[in-house]
């Protein structure tokens, strides 16, 4: 196709959206509602595994020491662990104000105090990863001045088979969500097409080339495409943010905080951005290709 062809086409492109605008408008709505859909799964999906990584940095491996030990010596030996982040040390005073608090009454056991503490001294080890928890357990509770190590067995594991389980049906989902959202967009494009089957067909029989044909409906595509990702990344973005403050000014946000991290934001803002745009294309370009074997 020389320039003077490529010219004509993208006028050609552009003057058909405006006399089919209403066509163009809804196309692009429904690639726009299509994308919303996914994004909102993804930024959904990211916003889970945030919660759930939260959830296991939080996991702590108590180590209640013997009487009259060298804490300082158990600290180093824990520290050279493999998987081991951080630990503090909670003397047995500070345990016994933490279960005064806990108990709603600060004075509630102050005859507990000095020699009568029973409480053991406590260190609290912060593993890296929620794998190493039952490692440095064992590892620690090994030490002849650990008395008892105690980091919730059955919550671990049972935390851990949640997060592989969901980790599986959120990618089983996107996936299929993605191929929903594909063959939506690929159906609403051939339904404009063959609203328009008749333009092909005349121009067929008039001796145009099959890319000469093809260009202004792959530039259509394009458009109309490009115009509903740019809404649905508009409309995602504003509802997002406005989600993110709410949770912000929320005392929920202890408990969960929203992913505002533009790094892995961005990738699903451009992703959706690309898809769409060039699965509007693919659309009309195998959409056509019935009406150019006349």
């Amino acid at each position: 196709m020389n320039r003077y062809a490529f010219r004509y086409s993208m006028r050609q492109s552009f003057q058909s959206l405006s006399r089919n605008a209403w066509l163009a408008i809804l196309t692009s709505g429904m690639i726009a509602i299509s994308l919303i859909i996914l994004g909102g799964f993804l930024l959904l999906t990211i916003n889970v595994n945030q919660f759930i990584h939260t959830l296991e940095s939080n996991v702590e491996v108590s180590v209640f020491l013997e009487e009259g030990v060298n804490v300082g010596e158990v600290e180093d030996r824990i520290r050279n662990l493999e998987g081991v982040a951080g630990q503090t040390f909670v003397s047995k005073e500070e345990g016994l104000e933490d279960f005064s608090r806990t108990m709603g009454d600060p004075t509630l056991l102050r005859d507990l105090e000095g020699e009568n503490n029973p409480l053991p001294d406590l260190i609290r080890v912060q593993v890296t990863e929620p794998e190493q928890v039952a490692i440095v357990a064992e590892t620690v509770q090994a030490y002849p001045e650990v008395e008892l190590v105690d980091y919730g067995e059955e919550l671990v594991a049972r935390l851990m088979q949640i997060t592989s389980r969901l980790n599986a049906l959120f990618v089983t989902l996107g996936v299929l969500i993605a191929l929903g959202a594909v063959f939506l967009i690929v159906n609403i494009i051939r339904l404009s097409v063959v609203a328009r089957q008749e333009e092909v067909v005349v121009m067929k029989y008039m001796g145009a080339s099959n890319g000469y044909i093809r260009f202004p409906f792959f530039t259509e595509g394009l458009v109309m495409g490009w115009t509903g990702t740019v809404a649905a990344v508009t409309v995602l973005g504003v509802v997002y943010a406005q989600l993110t403050s709410a949770f912000r000014q929320d005392s929920l946000i202890l408990l969960f905080q929203p992913v505002t991290d533009l790094e892995r934001l961005l990738p699903i803002f451009l992703g959706l951005m690309i898809m769409g745009t060039l699965m509007a294309g693919f659309g009309s370009f195998v959409s056509i290709r019935k009406y150019l074997r006349v």
